[in-house]
């Protein structure tokens, strides 16, 4: 596995499901302040020498919304926790995941994602759901990859078993 621990705030039902909607696609651009918060409730104390990075959001959704939500969230947590974000992960497709199976999500996420050469002794890699695993699994191996020692991976929500193909 190329992250050695993650951290979920919980399953993606109920009020984290409101949270996400309101967030991604009803323009609820604050509620990643909530988010953060939520993130910095639930993962422990870090080492001092972490440096966040979000998960990069297709450039179509960027577009659509308005702001790079994951990046937004990244961003305050950093802030929260006073530790550097850099944006050193980059997306080289516009893959939509939304709605494909367990092996097309991995097929796009394996393609998907190429990291800064760096030395980076840890990286907290956040993102909004964790639905197949894909996607934090080849960010995280791009960053491995690129000479990061540790990664951790980070989500608000976990998609339950039964709808994640």
């Amino acid at each position: 596995m190329p992250y050695s621990r993650a951290w979920c705030v919980g399953e993606r039902k109920d009020v984290l499901e409101k949270l996400l909607k309101s967030y991604k696609f009803e323009r609820a651009k604050l509620a990643y302040l909530v988010i953060a918060e939520l993130l910095d409730a639930t993962i422990p104390i870090l080492p001092d020498n972490t440096i966040v990075v979000s998960v990069p959001t297709i450039r179509t959704h960027i577009r659509r919304r308005g702001y790079d939500h994951a990046a937004l969230i990244a961003k305050a947590f950093a802030a929260r926790r006073k530790l550097p974000y850099k944006p050193i992960l980059e997306r080289l497709n516009d893959s939509v995941q939304l709605g494909t199976t367990k092996a097309v999500r991995r097929k796009q996420a394996s393609v998907a994602y190429r990291a800064v050469a760096n030395n980076e002794p840890n990286i907290l890699l956040i993102d909004d759901v964790f639905t197949t695993g894909a996607t934090a699994f080849f960010a995280a191996k791009a960053l491995r990859d690129a000479g990061t020692e540790s990664v951790y991976m980070a989500v608000l929500a976990r998609q339950p078993l039964e709808k994640a193909q």
